[in-house]
């Protein structure tokens, strides 16, 4: 899950891992009201957290890998270790994971969380448009990710938001994670930096332009960059069809 360490075979050795913001800086209070905190109670009844966004008033985006037993969603919320007077929690009423989601290979790494009740639009809180389906993210691109993930390999988790400015990658550069594909997921982040998300930052959204792009999937060892995140834009049939109840 998102704390857990797969280890897959490639050309060289590369380990994945559920994701955080390293080398980012605290985002500016509610200045990305999209962003929800899930609270998670796992299958096996332990804690753990992961990102998310909202997309419409009773949807939340996030990875499918961040799927529990229970979910409580935060939205509104900067400070996650208090009770800000903007924040509004909200529990899972159905956990819908793309059906062809694979655990091993992580492709697919896509859920949508229906909310109990609607969320009230509040400066704080506000949903983030999609691409649509023709919207094909491309290399060089520079975007933004965000979450209350670790700050660096060995440290706890923030309880601040934090957000960390990321490029898009050729599909080239992502070619030692043996179950990249390109046409489904995102290369992001520069190997040449150790700008990158992290552990506890999954589910978070990768925003281009003001638009939510990409869902934080798994990443390199040590948070080495590039990570892999999983494209929208393949997925806005299946979204649509969620969104509508069939």
């Amino acid at each position: 899950m998102f704390l857990l360490l797969i280890f897959l075979v490639a050309v060289l050795p590369v380990n994945t891992e559920g994701e955080k913001i390293i080398d980012g800086v605290e985002a500016k209070p509610h200045s990305r009201p999209y962003m929800a905190y899930l609270q998670i109670i796992t299958d096996n009844g332990l804690l753990d957290s992961c990102g998310g966004f909202l997309i419409t008033r009773q949807f939340v985006m996030t990875a499918a890998h961040c799927k529990g037993r229970e979910i409580t969603v935060t939205l509104g919320a900067h400070d996650v270790s208090k009770r800000e007077s903007t924040q509004q929690k909200i529990k899972v009423e159905n956990q819908i994971v793309h059906p062809k989601y694979n655990f091993q290979s992580k492709l697919h790494d896509i859920m949508l969380l229906k909310l109990e009740n609607k969320a009230e639009l509040t400066p704080a809180v506000d949903v983030i448009p999609l691409p649509g389906p023709s919207d094909f993210m491309k290399p060089r691109k520079m975007c933004w990710a965000a979450g209350w993930g670790r700050t660096g390999v060995n440290k706890p988790l923030s309880d601040t938001l934090r957000e960390v400015k990321l490029r898009t990658m050729y599909k080239e550069t992502c070619k030692y994670y043996p179950n990249y594909n390109y046409s489904l997921q995102l290369c992001v982040g520069s190997p040449s930096t150790l700008k990158s998300v992290y552990k506890g930052d999954s589910g978070g959204p990768l925003v281009c332009a003001g638009v939510a792009h990409g869902i934080v999937s798994y990443g390199g060892l040590h948070a080495k960059p590039p990570a892999v995140f999983t494209r929208i834009s393949s997925y806005v049939y299946w979204i649509k069809t969620v969104l509508k109840g069939k």
